[in-house]
């Protein structure tokens, strides 16, 4: 099974006392909530669409992570400005094989990237459903959302594939080694 969130921190962290927060946004039906559960190590078998938000918070050994996953449906965006609050790293999912939205997802990051509560706050983007047939490269996407055009913060693209748990842990690690230190 793959490496666990606290097994990742634990290695991480130099401060174990801090409480972080995790911001995880994207459209409807792009994965966050798979990962979420894939990052908790529960069962992503019976993953339904989120209505409002799911958040884990994760406690052990001084380690505090408050994950905040927000529904994606476009009624349910406007609302997203609400969790903007303290939050230490953005991870933004992308569906890689929903071709269609692409222009409408990096609509949506280019929007919460001009925040001024998300300021400099590090960036990572997960390009899941790599294992898709019609799924775009992670290189793709990084492309067409113009990621390289950003100056103000770290950012980093990971493929993934949520259900299998393949490049969540790495995405996490690169989210752990550049939270800013407060």
């Amino acid at each position: 099974m793959h490496e666990g969130l606290l097994a990742i921190l634990r290695k991480l962290r130099s401060n174990p006392d801090k409480e972080l927060r995790l911001l995880l946004l994207g459209l409807d039906n792009a994965g966050k909530t798979t990962i979420l559960k894939s990052l908790a190590s529960e069962d992503i078998t019976q993953v339904t669409p989120t209505q409002g938000f799911n958040i884990k918070s994760v406690q052990s050994e001084g380690f505090k992570l408050n994950v905040w996953d927000i529904g994606g449906a476009r009624k349910i965006r406007p609302y997203w400005r609400n969790y903007f609050e303290n939050t230490d790293v953005l991870i933004y999912v992308v569906d890689s094989a929903d071709i269609k939205r692409l222009e409408e997802t990096g609509q949506e990051l280019s929007e919460l990237l001009l925040e001024e509560k998300l300021r400099g706050v590090p960036l990572l983007v997960y390009a899941n459903k790599q294992d898709l047939g019609h799924a775009v490269t992670a290189a793709e996407i990084a492309e067409g959302l113009g990621l390289h055009n950003i100056k103000d913060r770290d950012w980093q693209i990971q493929s993934c594939i949520a259900i299998e748990g393949k490049g969540v842990k790495e995405g996490l690690e690169w989210a752990c080694k550049n939270i800013k230190r407060k």
